[in-house]
């Protein structure tokens, strides 16, 4: 599956992405995730994702990034903050997940 992340700089959700990495590595689950930041979004949404995820610092620009997703038919959904660290690799995993 394949999921864009959003956050500030692109830079601090790696530790999150890592972990979501590591969990579906576990479960055998086939998932590419690439994080990014809020200035590369207008392009990046447009390549093919099957889910955006908004990371807690930057739920402010939600509506943004959700309207931009809806003009390419791609869900998008907050990170709830219990998820985005890098003990949330399983929550976020099974939030990846339920857009299955």
């Amino acid at each position: 599956m394949k999921v864009l992340m959003v956050c500030s700089g692109g830079m601090s959700s790696s530790m999150v992405v890592n972990a979501a990495k590591k969990e579906a590595e576990k479960e055998h689950f086939d998932l590419e995730i690439k994080s990014i930041g809020t200035g590369e979004f207008a392009d990046e949404v447009k390549e093919g994702y099957a889910l955006v995820l908004v990371a807690p610092q930057v739920r402010h620009r939600f509506p943004v990034f959700e309207e931009l997703a809806k003009e390419v038919n791609v869900p998008i959904e907050l990170i709830p903050p219990k998820s985005y660290s890098p003990l949330g690799g399983k929550d976020l995993l099974e939030q990846i997940k339920k857009h299955l």
